[in-house]
């Protein structure tokens, strides 16, 4: 027969809040005509699962979850992952799904979250070679760990002489709930979801946070949820539900106002407030801008407009452009400029969040005394991360200017 079968490693990281070292592991052989399901039953069937009254799900290295039909409905709004369609379990087949060399993770019980790792072989297999059959379904025919094993084996390479390997020194992502890592899920694109928001395209928007990593951008890519419902309900209220789930669950400034917004626009009740048709980025320039360039400036109510306080100053930028907040006060909502904390902040959090341990401490360095900013920034260019931080730092500061609003009794509109 020729090699057309998967060799499928999967060795168990733990469960039940438990780590295990070393990983038991059990190596599979997959034929083309078996499903996900079919998978999952076999590895249930290897790692003595005798309980099996609990859900089963894959997930992908690009972030593609497999699961039932049930459980995927359910979890297209989601707190984790990208917004992608599930796919269903009974349906897919292996074959066809993975390539050689591919990781992916099988979770088996959500609640006790029993991970396992597993890796396609780069080479395939033959199962009449491996197994001496050619089974109906996935077979293991290679394994280690106390599950227990009959060979007594306690890791891929226990030769009965050689010590345990040394365990890591952190877990592993998995196990952090890190994984997939967001540099194997596509990243947004900025300037493609804001021409969807300004063209009012719902398809276009939609397509844009499709299966993209938008955890960064909440604030920006919920500007566009409202007129996704408007134009296109039905494909949007899953997206719509899964950017409220992940705002509610980054609990960042604003992220409650936006998720309460969004929520009204599901249930097609009005939002509490004055509707006010603001744009965040301009408020937010003017809140948080160099406070030696200015202190503030206001903003208009009845049209959402953001002046610099420079705005108000005939000499400045002429008798007809200048604008008269003391003829109509209560048309104007004075904005004080904040100070730096916030940004100095924003570095720290950005610092905070990245896994390679030496630029995290180059990042925390440069943020260090006077000369802060530009130091960051002149790093951030030079690491390839401004991209990362302009997004970041973007939807922090267009949160804050939510949370303005909101305490001053304004939806934006």
């Amino acid at each position: 027969m020729a090699r057309t079968w998967l060799s499928v490693t999967v060795e168990l990281l733990g469960g039940r809040g438990q780590e295990l070292w070393p990983w038991p592991g059990r190596i599979f052989a997959v034929g083309p005509s078996h499903t996900f399901l079919n998978l999952a039953d076999a590895i249930n069937d290897a790692f003595a699962r005798w309980d099996r009254s609990h859900l089963s799900l894959f997930t992908l290295a690009d972030g593609r979850v497999i699961t039932d039909e049930e459980t995927g409905a359910e979890m297209t709004g989601s707190i984790r992952g990208p917004i992608i369609a599930p796919t269903d379990i009974a349906a897919a087949k292996v074959v066809r799904t993975l390539e050689p060399g591919a990781e992916f993770q099988f979770t088996f019980d959500l609640g006790d979250a029993w991970i396992h790792r597993c890796v396609v072989g780069e080479v395939k297999v033959d199962p009449l070679e491996v197994l001496g059959v050619r089974p109906d379904l996935p077979l293991p025919y290679w394994g280690w760990g106390s599950i227990p094993d009959q060979y007594g084996r306690r890791w891929a390479t226990d030769d009965r002489e050689s010590r345990a390997p040394e365990k890591p020194g952190q877990p592993h992502p998995m196990l952090l709930h890190a994984w997939p890592a967001s540099v194997q899920i596509p990243a947004l694109d900025l300037s493609e979801l804001r021409e969807a928001i300004a063209a009012e395209d719902a398809a276009r928007f939609l397509a844009a946070v499709t299966g993209r990593d938008i955890d960064d951008a909440l604030q920006q890519v919920g500007a566009g949820i409202p007129m996704a419902l408007e134009r296109s309900r039905q494909e949007a209220e899953p997206v719509a539900l899964s950017v409220i789930n992940r705002l509610t669950w980054r609990g960042g400034d604003g992220d409650q106002v936006l998720a309460e917004d969004l929520l009204a626009g599901l249930r097609r009740v009005p939002l509490t407030g004055r509707l006010v048709p603001v744009d965040l980025e301009m408020l937010s320039m003017v809140l948080e801008g160099d406070p030696d360039l200015s202190t503030g400036g206001y903003l208009d109510l009845r049209t959402g407009q953001v002046y610099d306080e420079t705005a108000t100053d005939p000499m400045m930028v002429g008798e007809d452009a200048a604008i008269d907040v003391e003829e109509e006060p209560d048309r104007w909502l004075r904005l004080n400029r904040a100070g730096s904390r916030d940004g100095w902040q924003d570095m720290e959090a950005f610092a905070e969040r990245q896994h390679d341990a030496a630029l995290r401490e180059r990042l925390e360095r440069a943020i260090g005394g006077k000369g802060a900013f530009s130091r960051f920034r002149d790093l951030v260019y030079s690491e390839n991360l401004a991209e990362q931080w302009h997004t970041f730092s973007t939807d922090r500061q267009m949160g804050r200017a939510r949370e303005f609003l909101a305490d001053n009794g304004i939806r934006v509109g």
